[in-house]
């Protein structure tokens, strides 16, 4: 059963060897989950099996792929069509709430509202925003985020009047995958009109123009030319949106990122939620402990970096020009303070914007977006690339 599951990895490009194989099958021997232990689940194999098979954090995207595709029990915590468990919510909304909003929501009732929720959920099919009955953003619907309902359940987004009764969703954003095989080389010579070259160092390498030209000079003698070898010497501070709606894009920023970390040699990055703010992170998994202060990234890279955000800018408008904006916590400073501060920090900066240019002029944060970048947005195609890096090369 497990060598398949084993070919399963291999298959999903997770770097997996026999030894790790082996180390599985001895855990499962020694019955670290398995008929002796206390309880045993799928759960339980699947942490074990993770833990021993997979060395790399960057890995574990595709290790819950492979292990969903070849178990068939892996499905997505926020799939709709599934029933809600209705007595877990409510015992767990109880611990939650203060005095003041168990009085509160007594007005509409425990039992009326986990039925609306749950019948909300089997009918609506489609993302709602506005109006007073779906789920979704705005309006007066008891069920969503950025409205006003004081009897209601919060799903996703940021409490904007504080008076939801649960925060339905944690988001957990995955880390853009760097290996990414791209499908077309396009995009590396795209992002190739960036690279400035210098001659530096004393290693050498051949002349070859140079070298024909004095030999054929030379009546055919051999006349062999060097010149110091040539360096990438174009540096690259890539901050990338992550999460919400940018999962829409995941697969077209995994083949940019890639083809970015195979292009230029001095390359950092960085994720931000919707807009940057007085802090930035490099892994995802672990965002809340391992914070990079945007101060010090100011300070840590001069100005020789070429700055390139990566988001669809789409968000409430809210989020980039009022303190307390950011729909994870309480910001002191407006996201337009900090994106001011990084272009005028970088100079040579441009936005990539992975959403159809043809919807830019319906969204409101874009504007706002493009009015804070001078204008320097560009779509995620290959002319965009094109047009973004040849505006930063100059």
């Amino acid at each position: 059963m497990l060598i398949d599951f084993f070919y399963t990895l291999r298959a999903a490009k997770v770097p997996v060897s026999v030894r790790e194989y082996l180390t599985l099958l001895e855990a499962l021997q020694a019955n670290v989950v398995g008929p002796t232990t206390e309880s045993c689940s799928i759960d339980d194999f699947y942490h074990l099996s993770r833990t021993v098979m997979v060395k790399d954090e960057k890995h574990f995207d595709k290790f819950d792929k492979a292990f969903g595709a070849y178990f068939k029990g892996v499905e997505m915590l926020t799939d709709f069509t599934k029933d809600v468990p209705l007595d877990w919510l409510q015992k767990i909304l109880e611990k939650e709430l203060t005095p003041e909003q168990k009085a509160a929501i007594d007005k509409m009732g425990w039992d009326e509202l986990m039925e609306t929720l749950k019948k909300r959920l089997e009918e609506q099919k489609e993302r709602h925003e506005g109006g007073n009955k779906w789920i979704g953003t705005g309006g007066t619907s008891p069920f969503g985020n950025g409205g006003y309902n004081p009897q209601g359940v919060r799903i996703g987004g940021k409490g904007g009047n504080r008076s939801a009764i649960k925060v339905w969703e944690q988001r957990a954003y995955k880390d853009y995958d760097d290996t990414q095989e791209l499908g077309t080389r396009n995009i590396k010579v795209a992002l190739r009109r960036l690279r400035r070259f210098a001659r530096e160092g004393s290693a050498e390498e051949l002349d070859l123009p140079d070298t024909i030209r004095s030999t054929a000079a030379n009546a055919g003698f051999l006349d062999i030319k060097m010149v110091p070898e040539r360096h990438n010497n174009v540096k690259v501070l890539l901050l990338m949106d992550v999460g919400g709606t940018m999962d829409d894009h995941i697969a077209r920023v995994e083949e940019l990122f890639s083809a970015a970390k195979a292009e230029f040699k001095h390359l950092e990055f960085y994720y931000f939620h919707n807009c940057v703010y007085d802090f930035m992170w490099k892994n995802n998994k672990r965002r809340y402990a391992e914070k990079f202060p945007t101060w010090d990234i100011l300070r840590k890279y001069n100005k020789d970096y070429k700055l390139i955000f990566i988001g669809d800018a789409t968000m409430s408008p809210y989020e980039i020009l009022q303190t307390g904006g950011s729909v994870e916590y309480n910001n002191e400073e407006a996201g337009a303070e900090w994106l001011q501060r990084l272009t005028h920090t970088f100079p040579k900066f441009a936005w990539i914007n992975p959403e159809p240019q043809g919807v830019w002029q319906y969204r409101q944060s874009i504007a706002i977006i493009q009015q804070l970048m001078s204008q320097r947005m560009f779509p995620l195609t290959l002319k965009g690339l094109e047009d973004a890096m040849r505006m930063m090369s100059k």
